[in-house]
Parts: structure tokens; sequence; C-alpha cells
């Protein structure tokens, strides 16, 4: 029975170097693991793995009769197929508690920072097991952009304080430097499909019942989807339909100027800017200050769905 590390579906960078670091520091702990990711690689996790020349994890979104580290998620709508026929060994994750069950005892560690990779290097830490300079590198640049270069709320001390240790294990000089780069990598629309772009960071909630998807795009300056708009939506309307979801938001979020432009496809438009206190025209609505879907777009839409 083989052990594998593996974060959600539609992978971000935290999901994929909070993947290969777990494996790394299990392996070092006489625990041979293998990363592995559930979709295919945005630029700018390709971005990372390249500057810091990791390979990429192969594709595996089925781990039956296999040992299982599930990174950076605890909900089952973001799980790998069968999930059942998994032995479940722990959850590294810094995102609310979801409804993966387990039938035996497992290894736990949640925290609330910024980023799993964060959390990683805290198990490395415990374990006194020393970090490689390339993952070094790549969980540092995983940090920052969970956090949004320190912008996002979720942003913590212990955060701030991992990525500084980092670059000094990894070389980097100027991690900020590096991070800007890294973001005008993740700003990059420009040929991409519209389907690609609502799946990049997408993920599915279960709100009482009704199936609610959120993506997510970070970039550097909203004018890049001013041509796109209309094929974003109509993309939207098209994968609500395909998964029978209540609604599909698509967060456009400036991190330069701090908050968001969010694109809805919805069958209760009322209930959504209920949850933002603002009204939407023409499907669309800017929230000033949202960064994160997870502290401050997941709480207030699960409260209009309970």
């Amino acid at each position: 029975m083989k052990t594998y590390a593996c974060g959600h579906i539609n992978p971000d960078s935290d999901s994929v170097c909070s993947a290969i670091s777990l494996s790394y520091l299990k392996t070092k702990l006489g625990e041979p693991c293998t990363p592995a990711r559930q979709g295919e690689l945005s630029p700018e996790t390709e971005f990372i793995l390249k500057t810091f020349g990791l390979e990429a994890p192969e594709f595996k979104n089925d781990f039956s009769g296999h040992n299982l580290y599930i990174t950076d998620y605890s909900d089952l709508a973001q799980a790998p197929h069968n999930l059942k026929e998994t032995n479940i060994l722990g959850i590294i994750d810094h995102h609310k508690l979801g409804d993966i069950t387990t039938s035996t005892p497992l290894e736990c560690w949640i925290r609330p920072v910024g980023c799993t990779c964060t959390i990683v290097k805290e198990m490395f830490d415990h374990y006194k097991i020393d970090i490689p300079k390339e993952i070094a590198g790549a969980m540092m640049l995983a940090i920052l952009s969970d956090t949004v270069l320190f912008k996002s709320p979720t942003c913590t001390k212990v955060d701030t304080k991992a990525v500084k240790e980092l670059a000094v294990i990894a070389g980097v000089e100027d991690f900020k430097a590096l991070g800007m780069e890294m973001f005008l990598v993740k700003s990059a629309v420009k040929g991409a499909s519209p389907r690609t772009l609502l799946l990049r960071d997408f993920k599915d909630f279960d709100m009482g019942g009704n199936k609610i998807g959120i993506g997510q795009l970070e970039v550097v300056d909203l004018k890049v989807f001013d041509e796109m708009k209309e094929a974003l939506f109509a993309d939207m309307k098209a994968y609500k339909a395909e998964g029978h979801r209540h609604s599909v938001m698509l967060l456009l979020t400036d991190i330069m100027i701090e908050g968001s432009q969010f694109l809805v496809v919805s069958d209760d438009e009322s209930k959504i800017e209920a949850a933002f206190n603002t009204t939407l025209v023409n499907h669309e609505m800017w929230v000033d200050g949202v960064l994160s879907r997870k502290k401050q777009v997941i709480p207030v839409m699960e409260k209009q769905f309970a």
C-alpha cells in the first residue's frame, strides 16, 4: 500500500507545495510518501516549481487502496474519487473543519494561519528536520501567494516569520520582489479560456444543501478582464447548469487596491447582496477590502444559506 500526500481539486500553489514538502518530511521520518495533485498546475505554480527546480507531482485523483495525507482542505467536495476506499492517515490544513470523516484515528494539524505550508514548516521544526533549499523556496512563495504578500486578513505573525526563515534557507535576499514577480505571472490571463480561468482557483461548497461554487483570480490590475467579462459570464452560466449549482461566483481580486469585483450567476442574487450588504448591478458588485475567500466570503455566505 503506497502513501501519498495530495491537496484539493483545482490545485493552487499551497495545495501543490504543501504536498511536496509534506512528502519530503514524511519520507525523512521513515515513512516513504509521494506527492500528487488533483488537477493541472496554474501558471503561478509552474513559476514556483521552475524557479526552484522542482518537478511537478504526478496527477492522481483516485487513491483507492492507498494511504493518503490530505493537505489544504477537509471538505468532501474538494476530495478525490472513492475517498471511502482510501486510508486517510492525516489532514494538514488552515481552513475551517470540513465534512471528511475517518474510521480510525488520524494525525491532524489544523491551524488558523494563512497557508498550509506554514503548518508544514512548523512540522519540520517540531521534528527537527532540515528543509532543502528548493523546497524552502517553494514553501516561501506558496505562503506569499496565499497571504497575498502579507496583505490578506488571514495572514498571521506565524506566516511572516515562516517566510523570513524560509527565505534564508532558500537563499532569497528579496522575497517581496520575487513575490511580486510571481503575482505578475499570476495576473497573465491573455490566451486562457474562460473555463480555464474560472477553474484556476475554484471550490464548491455545500451551504444549507445548496451547491455554491466560488472561484477567485488575483491580479495586479483588473483591466485585464475588461474584454473577457462577457465570455466569463457565459461560461459561469454553463458551469452552473452542468453541476446543478445554486450559484457560481467569481472574485476578480485586485491585490494593489485591495478589493474584489464579484461576478455572480445565481438562483437568488438577493442572498449574495444581503451577505455583503450591497447591490448587484448587471450581476456585478465591488466589495472593498475583500481579499480572502476563506475568511471574508465563505462565513457571510454560509449565514445566508443557514
